[in-house]
């Protein structure tokens, strides 16, 4: 019985993580039990148990006498946000191309030939769910040779954050004109030959891009 309270868990956890990187829930929206319950077929004990991994995730918040919210955007946390990741994501990649080998390289190839592959943005103009997965999945194969896994960990539990914040830039900036599958194919180029500098710069100069790119439209 536990073990299937567990997979209702984690099926739920996932919905919940989808929609939220998917723009589904907005930032700031409030978290209710009883619209999850509703829209979700989720009973309180599983919500209960989900929210706070959410929270641990950096997707959602709890406020005292309050209850949940996804977690709210902004320019200063932006920032905050990008100056963090770059510094736990590059030593993460450092790490994880000093201990990569030919299976890891193939990964992180095969990895970015399937998000080259995904369409970015969905019917309705969103940020499309098998992009946010594959995208997920090619960064987490950057760092998957890194032998710190409380490091890596870190790094995804921000680069999770990060995505609430692409799909805010997606809506917000959508007339720009930047070749994100070059910057990804730069990095995993340089990642795969070995180029630690190289790499480390491509990845930088990718998060700061999105963050210049979101700030350029809440200034416009």
């Amino acid at each position: 019985m536990a073990r299937a309270s567990g997979t209702r868990a984690d099926e739920i956890h996932a919905r919940l993580r989808a929609d939220i990187l998917g723009g589904v829930l907005a930032p700031g929206e409030k978290l209710a039990f009883g619209q999850l319950q509703a829209r979700y077929d989720a009973s309180t004990g599983v919500l209960r148990e989900v929210l706070p991994r959410l929270v641990e995730r950096g997707l959602a918040v709890s406020e005292a006498q309050l209850g949940f919210r996804v977690v709210p955007v902004s320019v200063p946390d932006l920032l905050e946000l990008t100056e963090t990741r770059v510094f736990v994501e590059s030593e993460a990649l450092r790490q994880s191309i000093a201990h990569g080998d030919v299976e890891w390289e193939s990964a992180v190839l095969a990895a970015r030939h399937t998000l080259a592959r995904t369409a970015a943005v969905d019917a309705d103009g969103r940020v499309a769910e098998a992009w946010l997965s594959a995208h997920g999945n090619f960064h987490g194969a950057l760092l998957r040779a890194c032998p710190n896994g409380r490091l890596v960990r870190i790094a995804e539990s921000l680069r999770d954050v990060s995505e609430v914040y692409r799909c805010w830039s997606v809506r917000s900036a959508e007339s720009e004109k930047r070749d994100v599958d070059a910057e990804h194919g730069r990095i995993a180029a340089a990642a795969v030959e070995r180029d630690v500098d190289r790499a480390v710069d491509e990845l930088r100069r990718h998060i700061e891009s999105t963050t210049a790119l979101l700030i350029a439209g809440v200034d416009a």
